[in-house]
């Protein structure tokens, strides 16, 4: 699980967050007030975003695509030591599931480009 190209014509919501995941898929009719997604309509509905796991020693980034079945893992990539200390003291060095900040996204975006 640890290439992103296979995935890189994949249509991505860079502002999909875990709680608005969770709000959208789990919790049907339960929209944000931020109106930031469409409504969930039917189980043909999902969303594909990444996710930054911080449970393990190192950061990992995990491509996820959700809908009101089920959170699949399409992908995981450790980021890079440097990357990863620095989106750990972002959030404090707390355990959890946080959306991408820019500079992870940055590095998310560079692996999903071709290689040439």
């Amino acid at each position: 699980m640890g290439s992103l190209q296979n995935y890189r014509d994949l249509e991505i919501d860079w502002s999909m967050t875990p709680w608005d995941a969770v709000t959208l898929y789990l919790e049907w009719g339960n929209n944000s007030w931020h109106a930031n997604h469409q409504p969930v309509r039917s189980k043909a509905d999902y969303s594909n975003y990444f996710v930054v796991y911080t449970w393990d020693k190192k950061p990992k980034a995990i491509l996820v695509r959700r809908n009101s079945e089920e959170a699949r893992e399409l992908a995981e990539l450790e980021l890079p030591e440097d990357l990863g200390r620095k989106f750990l003291d972002s959030v404090g060095n707390l355990k959890g599931v946080y959306p991408p900040d820019q500079s992870v996204r940055t590095w998310l975006e560079a692996q999903l480009r071709p290689q040439q």
